[in-house]
């Protein structure tokens, strides 16, 4: 079946995002849009993933849980899970490998983690999640592929914080597609699926860029969740032209 598909969403959590952007509003927003798999990835946090889990379910959407992370060299990460246990502790080894850098919500927003109700539960102070982590593209994924996430590199060909721009290249590493805002050329995927993704960071790009994925039965596993390893495998194959 071709299910529409979105990865890449930041919510209120991602201090560059839009306080209205709350896991609930974005679980609706893709729904009545359409998606069928839609991914929380706030910077380098998973910790408005339960509260979107949550609101996945009620809007009978298919979730993925994970984060947009920031390598060493400032590329950014998409890493994947069909858990929100999976997303929180990689979440928690993200935090452990972050610099001591301190958020200030005056210079660039809060950092709001929610519940599915949209009740601020935190404010994270102590540092600021968008900050370059201290592992290096293919330490990161590497060490996100082991712990079973699908790894993605967003947005490689743009200016700030894509591979391409960041390193001059994009290197061979433990990834399973590649995220592009445009046409890339030959030879710059690696051989991966290029894919797209709204990067959402308020409630009207929600969808803008979605991809559709041709997948067989069995892509949701008997407690509902996404099966990460049938993602993979859709991915290998070559995207459908109508």
């Amino acid at each position: 079946m071709r299910v529409l598909c979105d990865f890449h969403n930041h919510s209120c959590l991602s201090p560059c995002g839009s306080l209205e952007l709350s896991p609930k509003v974005l679980a609706e927003l893709a729904a009545a849009r359409g998606l069928g798999i839609v991914a929380l990835t706030d910077h380098n946090s998973a910790l408005n993933c339960p509260a979107f889990e949550e609101n996945a379910r009620r809007a009978g959407l298919a979730a993925l849980y994970g984060m947009e992370a920031t390598t060493s060299e400032e590329v950014h990460v998409l890493c994947l899970f069909g858990r929100v246990d999976e997303a929180l502790d990689f979440g928690r080894f993200l935090a452990e490998n972050a610099p001591p850098f301190p958020h200030d919500a005056r210079l660039f927003g809060d950092q709001a983690v929610v519940d599915a109700d949209e009740n601020v539960l935190d404010l994270v102070e102590d540092r600021w999640l968008v900050a370059a982590l201290g592992l290096g593209f293919a330490e990161l994924c590497s060490a996100a592929s082991a712990r079973g996430a699908l790894v993605i590199p967003a947005h490689v060909d743009r200016a700030a914080y894509g591979a391409i721009a960041q390193l001059g290249f994009l290197p061979e590493a433990s990834y399973d597609a590649v995220e592009a805002l445009g046409i890339l050329e030959p030879g710059q995927a690696r051989g991966r699926r290029v894919v797209t993704g709204s990067d959402a960071h308020e409630p009207g790009q929600v969808g803008r860029r979605s991809f559709a994925l041709e997948l067989e039965d069995g892509w949701t596993l008997a407690d509902g969740t996404v099966s990460v390893a049938a993602l993979r495998e859709a991915l290998r194959l070559p995207a459908r032209v109508d």
